[in-house]
C-alpha cells in the first residue's frame, strides 16, 4: 500500500511539474545588486553578501539551496557542522583558506570543497578583495537542515600545504568527450564527485563544457533533479519546449522526468557546474535499466479469514510462517497484509472481495521458492496458515522491477 501510495503522489507531482516548467521562471541571475550584507556567519569573521538562488521548495527532492555570494577582505563563515545536511563550497573567484575538520589549507579559484555529513568546515578570505562563493547544500530530510557553530573564526589558522581533504580544480584540460551522460558532438565532461562522496541523497557533481556552436543533446531526467550553474559563456536553455537565453552566473534546475538540452550560441565555451540529488533513499538505484530477465520471484496467497480466526492468523505469520522462511536458501522477504475496513476500502473505491488476508512472499528464484514448499519447515507453515483460512488462493509473479525505500 505504501508504494501505491507513492506512486500516486508522485504522479500527481509529475503532473504539477510539467505544468511548472511551462510557467516558471526558467533561470535566476546571480546578481550582486540583490545581495543582503551578513555578519558573523557562523560565528565567523567580518561580513558577507548573500542571497538564494535556489531554495527547498524548488525541487521534490532533498535538496536545500544553492546560496550565492560575496566573501569580503578579513572575512568568513566560522567553523561549524551540521547533523543532517551536506554542504559544498564552491570558489568562483580568488582564493581563500578553507577548513575541514581543523585542518586549514589554501586554494584557488575555481574549486569545489566537499563538506559531508558530520564534517566541520569553514571558509576565511584573508586577501583584500571580495571573493566570489556559491555554497549548495542537501539535507536527509526534505526542506529540514541544522547547524552548530563552534565559536572558531579560523582566523590566523595554521595551514597544510596540502590539503588533507576532499577537493575539485574545474581544469578544462580534465574533461573528456566520451563515457558521461550528456551527449552531443563537442561537449565534454567529467564527474568531480559521485554518490560514493555523500551520505544524503546526493548523486553526483559534474563539470560541462559545450564548446561554440554546439549543443547538448536533449536529456530527460530518470531518478534524479538537477541544479546547474553556468560558470562562463552564454547559450540558450530549453526545458520541456520552453527556451530560454542563457548567461555567466544564471542558475536554473531540472526536475524528474523533465527533458533538457542546451546550445552554445556565444563565442567562447559554455562552462556550467551540475550537481544531481537522487530521487530515491537509494541514491545509486539506476532507474533506466529495464531488463528482460527477471530481478526474483513473487508469490501473493490471498486468504479468506473469519474474524474470530483473525488474530490467531496474524500470530501464525509471525510466529510460524517467518521464521520458517527465514532459514531458507533464496529468501528475501514477505509481507502480511490485512484487507482495509469496508468504509476504508468504500472511500478509496477498492474493488470489492470477501478475501481479508495476503502473505506475499518473495524467493532469488522459482527454483528455491519450490525448495521451500518441498521442505520439512513447509509442511508445519503452511497447514498451520490454511488451516485458520476459509478459502485460499495464490499467484506466482516475476519481479521485473522494485523499489523499496526502507
Amino acid at each position: 500500500m505504501k508504494s501505491i501510495l507513492i506512486l500516486i503522489i508522485s504522479l500527481l507531482s509529475l503532473a504539477s511539474w510539467a505544468q511548472d516548467s511551462a510557467n516558471r521562471e526558467l533561470t535566476v541571475h546571480n546578481d550582486p545588486a540583490k545581495y543582503r550584507e551578513l555578519s558573523a556567519v557562523h560565528a565567523g569573521a567580518g561580513k558577507m553578501g548573500f542571497t538564494q538562488l535556489v531554495g527547498r521548495n524548488d525541487l521534490s527532492t532533498n535538496f536545500l539551496y544553492l546560496h550565492a555570494g560575496a566573501i569580503h577582505a578579513k572575512s568568513g563563515i566560522g567553523h561549524h557542522f551540521h547533523h543532517s545536511i551536506e554542504e559544498m563550497y564552491v570558489l568562483l573567484e580568488g582564493e581563500a583558506e578553507f577548513t575541514v575538520n581543523g585542518r586549514t589549507s589554501t586554494l584557488k579559484a575555481p574549486v569545489a570543497v566537499p563538506c559531508k555529513l558530520g564534517d566541520s568546515h569553514a571558509i576565511y578570505n584573508t586577501g583584500e578583495e571580495p571573493l566570489r562563493w556559491l555554497n549548495y547544500g542537501v539535507s536527509e530530510r526534505k526542506a529540514q537542515g541544522d547547524a552548530f557553530d563552534l565559536g572558531d573564526t579560523r582566523e590566523e589558522a595554521e595551514l597544510d600545504q596540502i590539503p588533507v581533504f576532499v577537493s575539485y580544480q574545474f581544469d578544462q584540460n580534465k574533461l573528456r568527450e566520451e563515457n558521461h551522460s550528456y551527449s552531443g558532438s563537442g561537449v565534454l565532461a567529467r564527474t568531480a564527485f559521485g554518490p560514493e562522496v555523500f551520505s544524503t541523497s546526493w548523486n553526483k557533481v559534474d563539470h560541462l563544457i559545450i564548446h561554440s556552436g554546439k549543443s547538448m543533446e536533449p536529456r530527460q531526467l530518470e531518478g534524479i533533479e538537477e541544479v546547474y550553474y553556468v560558470m562562463k559563456g552564454s547559450g540558450t536553455l530549453t526545458i520541456e519546449g520552453t527556451s530560454k537565453a542563457l548567461e555567466a552566473d544564471d542558475a536554473f534546475f531540472g526536475l524528474l522526468g523533465e527533458t533538457i538540452s542546451l546550445e552554445n550560441t556565444g563565442d567562447g565555451d559554455l562552462e556550467l557546474l551540475v550537481i544531481g540529488v537522487a530521487v530515491s533513499a537509494d541514491k545509486n538505484s539506476d532507474y533506466q535499466k529495464v531488463g528482460t530477465e527477471s530481478k526474483a520471484m513473487a508469490l501473493q496467497m490471498d486468504f479468506v479469514v473469519l474474524k474470530e480466526n483473525a488474530e490467531a492468523f496474524e500470530k501464525m505469520y509471525h510466529s510460524i510462517y517467518v521464521p520458517a522462511m527465514t532459514v531458507q536458501e533464496g529468501y528475501l522477504g514477505s509481507k502480511l497484509l490485512r484487507l482495509f475496513p469496508d468504509e476504508v476500502a468504500k472511500s478509496i473505491e477498492a474493488e470489492p472481495t470477501t478475501f481479508n488476508y495476503q502473505i506475499q512472499i518473495s524467493f532469488d528464484t522459482e527454483e528455491n521458492r519450490r525448495k521451500w514448499v518441498a521442505s520439512p519447515q513447509h509442511q508445519i507453515a503452511w497447514p498451520a496458515a490454511s488451516e485458520l483460512a476459509e478459502e485460499f488462493k495464490w499467484r506466482g509473479y516475476d519481479v521485473m522491477g522494485e523499489d523499496d525505500q526502507r
